[in-house]
């Protein structure tokens, strides 16, 4: 089994990245692989053009950035990890750049996979990121993963959260659950049916 992490700051090697390690460690455990994807900020904004709407491919129109191979790797994973710094109380631009495309476009396909929301922080706006990360897979029917703790662990320079002993347990929680989710997933193939799903009927309020 594989999880793909997608990294939305762009410092490599920060804290993260570092975060993302630590629950890679217990994946490794559980013969779980983890891929980092760093995202920074290679993905351009969405242009609202409705193609991936439209045409229903599942990619995105825009083909001069990684975000369409991106896709493909979630897709292909058995579990999604989001990951971001806060930047000003919200997702860093980058990483809201690639989720909005990427959600948009193949949302659908990432029906009852695994995910989990990473947030870094130096202060204040965590539980804002955290929930905004989670709203792209809540939308999705993922299902989500959770440690004893909002998933959120602190530090300014690279190397600081290590010093967030709460939040280093935090993230070594975290990649336990989803290593058990992801094995229960495994073992009820052929025993239990997914539940049933399909396309979401949309609406809006101008009338």
């Amino acid at each position: 089994m594989k999880v793909v992490a997608f990294n939305g700051s762009p410092r490599k090697g920060g804290n993260t990245e570092i975060c993302l390690n630590l629950i890679g460690e217990e994946l490794n455990k559980q013969g779980i692989e983890l891929e980092i994807v760093q995202v920074g900020n290679k993905a351009k904004p969405c242009m609202a053009c409705n193609y991936c709407l439209n045409t229903g491919s599942g990619y995105c129109a825009q083909k001069d950035d990684e975000v369409n191979a991106w896709i493909d790797k979630m897709v292909e994973a058995d579990g999604i990890i989001l990951a971001s710094p806060v930047y000003y109380g919200g997702i860093a631009g980058g990483m809201k750049c690639f989720l909005d495309r990427a959600f948009f476009a193949a949302g659908s396909k990432l029906h009852h996979k695994v995910g989990a929301a990473v947030v870094t922080l130096r202060r204040s706006g965590g539980l804002e990121t955290y929930q905004q990360l989670n709203a792209y897979m809540n939308t999705m029917e993922m299902v989500m993963a959770t440690s004893d703790y909002w998933q959120a662990a602190h530090g300014l320079n690279k190397g600081d959260v290590m010093q967030d002993t709460e939040g280093v347990e935090v993230m070594q929680k975290l990649g336990r659950n989803i290593a058990w989710l992801l094995k229960l997933i495994e073992n009820g193939k052929g025993v239990v049916d997914p539940p049933v799903t399909g396309q979401r009927t949309m609406t809006n309020f101008v009338r």
